[in-house]
């Protein structure tokens, strides 16, 4: 994929990097994304734009049965333009597609994970660069995501991201608690070990199944439990609240 990324940018590639869950040690096929930042040395032009949009879909046409090209969520973007917020051709490549967009910020998690746990894959070090988000801007995303729990998880479905909201919001506790940002599944053993979660065995059974995910997706018993865990990951949601507000960020 890099070798394919630098032939179709040529002298315009500076670097990139990868960082989430797959340099914490915790991707789970499955489950996580395979996050990653491509830097150019300049803006990219609409040709090439054109040509790094259907990579992914050019990719599987030669080798169809890679189950990982899907799986590789990120941006290309010109290095001034991230640093400075520039509007300008980015392309971004998610799990529900690709599109070319005018901008693109990374949230406060991202920039952190980039920062401090990012692998150079090709290029140029650029780390020295990278932007540190403050602890404010980690609050802020966390009451963003506070809100996006009260909003979307107020019922649960049977997709494996339903048990999912209990290792976000232990991440979001941890990090409000120590500044630092963690593995989900890091965090959810964090929380199970300290008695933050009110739902012991609930956290315990997610923790099993973020680590082996494709072994628990098909089953019926697993569905039916993710289906009723709306009003337990509301709950934990006001353990979060708790946080938020002795932070003063809920008055």
């Amino acid at each position: 994929m890099v070798e394919k990324i630098k032939t179709i940018l040529q002298d315009n590639f500076m670097s990139l990097y990868i960082y989430g869950s797959i340099v914490y040690k915790d991707y789970r096929h499955g489950w996580s994304d395979i996050d990653f930042i491509c830097f150019t040395n300049k803006p990219i032009k609409d040709s090439t734009a054109e040509q790094l949009l259907m990579l992914r879909q050019e990719m599987l046409k030669i080798y169809p049965r890679n189950e990982y090209f899907r799986k590789f969520e990120g941006i290309f973007t010109s290095l001034n333009g991230y640093l400075n917020n520039k509007q300008e051709k980015i392309i971004y490549w998610g799990t529900s597609g690709q599109r070319i967009k005018d901008s693109h910020a990374l949230d406060a998690f991202a920039k952190y994970e980039l920062k401090h746990n990012s692998i150079l894959i090709s290029g140029n070090h650029l780390e020295d660069k990278f932007i540190e988000p403050s602890f404010d801007e980690l609050k802020t995303e966390i009451y963003k995501h506070y809100k996006s729990i009260r909003e979307y998880a107020v019922v649960t479905d049977e997709s494996l991201y339903s048990c999912g909201w209990l290792l976000d919001i232990s991440r979001c506790i941890f990090t409000l608690k120590y500044k630092k940002v963690i593995s989900k599944t890091k965090a959810g053993e964090w929380a199970l070990k300290n008695d933050i979660c009110p739902f012991k065995t609930d956290l315990k059974k997610t923790i099993k199944i973020r680590k082996k995910p494709l072994r628990y997706k098909e089953k019926e018993e697993i569905k039916k439990w993710l289906c009723g865990l709306g009003n337990k990951v509301q709950e934990y949601a006001n353990v979060l609240q708790q946080f938020l507000t002795d932070d003063f960020i809920i008055q």
